[in-house]
This record gives structure tokens, sequence and C-alpha cells, in this order.
């Protein structure tokens, strides 16, 4: 197969669900021999390491770049990126996310640099204003390719998109498919500990994490040896804190910000809980499911955990917001292990059918489909 320079293009690598996937890419496709451009308008404190072998580029490098004025910022940025395209020049770029996305096809006018742009959430809330929807109509079908996260995200988007478009799932990190499962309830006995309720992403308004909280009250008297750990840090988090500490539940309630041991801390976990309003396909979920936990999600649009989640057989599923259905569910788990168990032994199925090498390989060639020549 012909080596290609491939370059993904998003606004950070800081630790959300897109970045990771692009690193997982990125990692794949250095291992078939592939050069890789990992690109960013900025580079922030906390972000993934970039793999062995890739190159680093940040756009804007230096704060004193940009200005007060939104339009000579705009330029600033138009230019250097097209300058960078031009000194780089990659077989295709592959971008994340809306604004990026934008740029990226702005950027490369006139260029023979082929993108292929990623839509990564529900697209109403990625193309929010008039402008990125402007974008979405116009831009969108002069992309190489388009990747959605599901079927539902289809409904969005004009025919002249819908022509370009394929749904791709995220690859799973190997890590959560190799042959390691959660102890056993059997095991855990022999060594009781605090049964752990978990929950990861960006603790904001959209994760709704509040949602969890308060079913999570309800439940605590019931169920003293359970806890709920919220891993993640966001604008909602210190807000959260004191309303844990003023219902009481600091020593139950638990948000100790990021960590870098997420295989570690989900096989320490006995539930998993995604509560968002709105998701495209959710990482987190998938690897709670790879791990062999019973997950709870909100059947958010634009269907990410429908299509991972079929209610009652692998997870459950909730509607959105809904904090009577949050509390059935969790009490439904929490006092029934049986079925639980049954539930994460179902979510374990998850490993073949987003296999990593097998969902890497349909990337690979999506991308090389798209590239010219």
């Amino acid at each position: 197969m012909e080596r290609k320079k491939i370059v993904f293009y998003s606004g950070n690598l800081a630790k959300g669900g897109a970045e990771r996937v692009i690193i997982n890419l990125a990692t794949a496709l250095l291992a078939k021999g592939h050069e890789v451009v990992l690109a960013t308008s900025v580079q922030l404190k906390e972000e993934y390491p970039v793999p062995e072998g890739a190159k680093r580029l940040v756009i804007y490098e230096k704060a004193e770049e940009a200005s007060g004025n939104r339009i000579v910022n705009f330029v600033k940025r138009y230019r250097k990126q097209r300058r960078i395209w031009k000194e780089e020049k990659p077989d295709i770029i592959v971008s994340f996310i809306g604004k990026n996305n934008a740029m990226a096809l702005l950027t490369t006018l006139g260029m023979k640099i082929p993108v292929l742009v990623s839509v990564r959430g529900e697209p109403s809330q990625e193309y929010y204003n008039r402008a990125l929807k402007l974008c979405a109509k116009y831009l969108f079908p002069r992309a190489a390719g388009i990747i959605l996260q599901t079927e539902d995200s289809k409904s969005f988007f004009c025919s002249g998109v819908l022509k370009k478009a394929v749904v791709l799932p995220n690859p799973l990190n190997p890590i959560f498919v190799e042959d390691e499962k959660k102890p056993k309830a059997e095991e855990e006995s022999k060594n009781p500990k605090p049964r752990r309720i978990t929950m990861m992403g960006r603790v904001d308004a959209n994760k709704n994490q509040k949602l969890v909280i308060e079913a999570f009250g309800r439940l605590a008297p019931q169920f003293p040896d359970y806890v709920l750990e919220i891993w993640g840090k966001g604008e909602e988090r210190e807000r959260l804190l004191n309303e844990v500490k003023e219902a009481g539940l600091s020593e139950r309630i638990f948000l100790p910000g990021t960590t870098q041991k997420v295989k570690e801390k989900l096989k320490a976990s006995a539930i998993y809980i995604l509560s968002s309003n709105t998701e495209g396909m959710p990482n987190s979920l998938m690897e709670a499911m790879a791990m062999g936990l019973p997950v709870i999600s909100t059947d958010c649009p634009c269907g990410g955990p429908r299509t991972l989640i079929t209610h009652g057989v692998n997870g459950l599923l909730v509607p959105v917001g809904d904090v009577e259905a949050m509390t059935a569910a969790m009490r439904q788990l929490m006092e029934n292990e049986k079925f639980a168990q049954e539930l994460g032994e179902k979510a374990l199925e998850i490993r073949k059918t987003l296999d990593p090498v097998r969902v890497n390989r349909k990337w690979e060639e999506y991308i090389l489909s798209c590239c010219q020549g």
C-alpha cells in the first residue's frame, strides 16, 4: 500500500473524545508506514501524548499573534494555515469538529489538497449558528469525504453533502480489547470495597452529571456501600462540588478531576453511567462496555448510545434529563447484581464489533480513497 502523508487537524489535543480518536488513528496509521502530522490551532497544557513518529504542528504558537479584532485574527489565521498547508504538502487533511472543518475547507480553496471532514457530535449543536450552517451547506460538498458518527446525524445535512458522507465507528483503544475483565462478584466479596459508580468526561452542562448526582442522592441511604466518582474537569465542577457538600454527600460523591488511569478506574467500577444531553459516539461508554461493565446511558441525540446499547440486553437507556428514569435504572442495577453482571457480559461483545484493527482499517481505506492520485 502506498505511503501517504496524512494531516489530522483539530483545535487542540486536550483530553476529549475526538482527540482520543485522532491519537488512536494516528498511532495505527504510523504503524502501517504512513507519515502523520498532528496540526492544531493551539496547544494546551494537558494534552494526549503525541505518538512516536508523528509530527506536531501548532498554528498559533504565540499569544501576541492574536489581536482584539476578530476580522484581523481571522485573516492572520487564514494566511498562516494556507502557508502551513503549502509547506507541508499533505496528501490529505482530515479535520475534526465544526469551526475546524470550516477552516480546513476555506484555507485549502484553490489548492490540490483533499480535505476529509469529520462531524463528531450532534450536528445541530456542532453547526449551531448561521455561519457554520452555511459552511455545512455550501463548503461540505467541496470536501473529498465526510465522516459522520451515526445514521441519525444524516438528517441534518442536504443531499449534496450526503452523497459524500459515510458513517464510521470510533476505533477502541487497543488496551481495552486485551483479555482482561472486571473481577467476578465472588472474587470481589473476598476483599469488599466500596461499590463504585463511575462517570468520565468533561464536567459541563451538556454532560449533565447533575442528573446522576440527584439520582444517587435519592438512593444513597438505601445503598450505603456505593459511592459515585465523576472524573473530569470543566466549568460545572466547582458548582457541583458545592452542591454535593450542601447535600451532605462529600463522603459518597467524589469529583477528583482528571486521571491518566482510565482503564484502572473502569476496572475498579461496578456501574458506568453517561448522562449527556447530546453525544456523537461516546468513547467513554465504548470503553466501559469493553471492560465488561453494566452501563446506563441517556438515549441522547444523535443516537450514539442507542447504536451501542440494546436496552435490557447489554445496557440500559433512559430518556434525556429524566431523573426518575435514571434513579430507577440505577436502582435496578444496584439491587440486582446478577442482572448487572449479565448486562456487563453482553457488553463485552463490543470488543468484536469495534475491534480496533478492523475499525482502523476501515478508516485507513476511506482516507486513502479520498486522496488524489
